[in-house]
């Protein structure tokens, strides 16, 4: 608890402390005799207001000087104002418990409402804690400690053991583990290498690396995050909103109804001959007062909402908004790029078909033929192979535009390439039907195998794509500027409704526009991206997420959530917690209006009296605001 949460809390166990010994006092002095308290005297009737004062004071001093302020800065109509007013006619109609308990309650209330907001900032104030406070930088021999604002793209850093990576980089020396909870909500320490990227808000856990940077702080992505969460509390939902404007309205008309109902039917009664009944029909506008305070409304849907944000963080998903967490829960149709989103983006050897020599051997001969290349796939052969590459095995290299490379390795005839190569060198080859780039190999003109290399789907993209299905998302279609071959390979083995392939940018976009058309009035449209090459089609759509670990800045900043660790399985992690928190924010709404409407009604009947008042005002705030604090756990989900 906070001191000040700490401050209310005694407070209210001393007015609670005070309002039941005094309560107790009196009822005892009633039935001894020693006072009527049905008609006591008048001071008797002094030492018992002054008595219920203390309490009511005690607890309710800050309410009755908020109210006061308010009149006189022109902001009448709000709860604190409805408080006051309800209380002090209490308290002057001689209703003196009524009116400490109604108090009372309201500030337990509100203790429930600050612990609450308290407990869903704390959570998104764990994710602010990957700020770095500095970034080390070796001088002559000792390391210096710098504002990482200060450190360009390109610097080499230090970071040891314990410390926070300040800046986005590639491991240029040293192995460690990090610890990316904070970004990505993942448990299970990441180990990285020489040649390994990582980003920043990672604590590293074990050895020293050095790092050399890629982007400047302001660019890294825990400036990202940071921005990210710091404005997301500005793009407020429709359901947020509407509870806005409704209060506005609401408040001012309950206050004159109640005046109506205080004043009318006693005129009434007048007017026809008989006795007014002015204190039973005041004490009803009171009681209507209290029980009409909206707070449960407008304290419990903004925290329901803040809640699921902060939820969301704590398991790697970042939100920029209510807005967009209101939008997501009514996903029908997601939309997915394929490299980098369902895929690793990434080249690796997925196969070695009719092979006459061992695979290994096969795998060695072929990266020494491709070790003067930086081609994609040339990397990926040297990467399979995983060792230094010793270029002196390796002679009279010649590379063939469009067909492959032909080398001697240890003074053998090495070819590597595909069919057009093997057709040049008069070599009859094997065909393939797999999925990906297929390199042939040959040695001294004979045929020894080939190398299917591809673009291996991330582990949980497929269970990513059945989640989907199962939590009831009408249609998923993959979007990618492959050729038609390797999508259909992929949308058929990760479960894809539909793919589109060999399409630009802008192709995307026609797309997205056909299938924005078939969600329908209430059915929203998600695209998922990475590239940069992807941020027109995220802006489009009614909800963009990008993955935010290896992503492109131009997609994290075109798009409205971002995924954390890049991983597709948090895409239903997210509906799911959206549907959770709408779920939540309907039940409150409900709650509130169905029990005050209920309440409304008997307090000017004249059944329900401020005991019941206190239960639809403070008792629906307190068990609103109780149910709005499940938002914050999302984990099982």
């Amino acid at each position: 608890m906070t001191k000040k949460q700490k401050k209310v809390l005694r407070r209210i166990i001393i007015s609670a402390v005070l309002l039941v010994a005094m309560a107790v006092t009196f009822t005892v002095l009633d039935k001894t005799g020693m006072v009527d308290l049905e008609n006591p005297s008048v001071m008797w009737r002094c030492i018992e207001i002054v008595a219920y004062l203390i309490p009511y004071l005690v607890i309710g001093y800050d309410i009755l000087k908020k109210a006061f302020l308010g009149i006189i800065h022109g902001e009448v109509f709000d709860e604190n104002f409805l408080m006051a007013i309800a209380t002090v006619g209490a308290m002057v109609l001689g209703e003196y418990k009524e009116a400490s308990a109604v108090m009372l309650f309201y500030q337990i209330g509100e203790l429930f409402q600050s612990y609450a907001v308290g407990k869903s900032r704390r959570n998104i104030a764990a994710l602010m804690d990957i700020r770095p406070d500095y970034a080390n930088i070796e001088r002559d021999g000792s390391l210096e400690q710098v504002d990482p604002d200060q450190i360009p793209a390109g610097s080499v850093i230090v970071v040891q053991p314990g410390e926070k990576v300040p800046i986005d980089g590639e491991v240029i020396d040293g192995t460690s583990s990090l610890d990316t909870a904070a970004l990505t909500g993942e448990s299970r320490p990441r180990d990285v290498k020489a040649g390994d990227d990582i980003i920043s808000g990672c604590i590293n856990l074990t050895g020293v690396l050095k790092v050399r940077t890629t982007k400047a702080f302001g660019e890294s992505t825990v400036s990202k995050i940071l921005e990210l969460m710091e404005n997301s509390s500005s793009h407020k939902s429709r359901s947020e909103n509407f509870i806005s404007r409704f209060a506005r309205a609401y408040t001012p008309a309950v206050c004159y109804s109640a005046l109506a109902l205080a004043i009318l039917p006693p005129v009434i009664n007048l007017m026809m001959g008989m006795p007014g009944g002015w204190e039973i029909w005041v004490y009803r506008a009171l009681t209507f007062l209290v029980i009409s305070c909206p707070c449960a409304l407008v304290i419990s849907i903004p925290l329901s909402f803040f809640a699921g944000l902060g939820g969301a963080s704590k398991e790697g998903v970042l939100i920029k908004g209510s807005n967009y967490l209101e939008a997501l829960s009514q996903t029908s149709i997601v939309v997915f790029d394929k490299t980098g989103t369902l895929t690793r983006g990434v080249f690796e050897v997925s196969g070695i078909h009719h092979n006459t020599i061992p695979e290994e051997k096969l795998i060695e001969l072929a990266a020494l033929a491709e070790c003067a290349s930086s081609h994609p796939i040339s990397k990926s052969l040297q990467k399979a192979y995983g060792r230094e590459i010793e270029r002196d095995r390796v002679t009279g290299i010649q590379e063939i535009s469009g067909s492959g490379v032909i080398a001697r390795v240890d003074g053998a005839e090495v070819a590597a390439g595909n069919g057009k190569l093997m057709k040049r060198m008069g070599v009859d080859y094997m065909d393939c039907h797999s999925s990906g780039t297929i390199i042939h190999i040959a040695i001294d003109g004979k045929y020894a195998g080939h190398v299917v290399i591809s673009d291996v789907e991330k582990p949980t993209s497929r269970a990513a794509i059945a989640e989907l299905k199962k939590i009831g998302v009408k249609k998923t279609v993959m979007l990618t500027g492959d050729i038609g071959r390797v999508a259909e390979y992929m949308a058929k083995k990760l479960g894809v409704d539909q793919y589109r392939s060999d399409l630009l940018p802008a192709d995307k976009v026609a797309e997205v526009e056909k299938l924005l058309a078939e969600t329908g009035r209430k059915g929203k449209l998600a695209f998922v991206g990475d590239g940069i090459n992807d941020a027109p089609v995220l802006s489009r759509a009614d909800i963009g997420i990008a993955m935010g670990a290896m992503g492109s800045d131009a997609a994290i900043e075109a798009a409205d959530i971002v995924l954390m660790d890049d991983d597709p399985m948090k895409i239903s992690k997210a509906i799911k917690i959206s549907r959770k928190c709408i779920g939540i924010v309907y039940q409150n709404i409900a709650f509130a209006l169905g029990v005050k409407a209920l309440c409304l009604i008997l307090g000017a009947l004249g059944i329900a009296n401020m005991w019941a008042a206190i239960f639809a005002d403070v008792g629906v705030m307190v068990l609103a605001v109780l149910n709005a604090i499940r938002a914050l756990y999302v984990h099982s989900l």
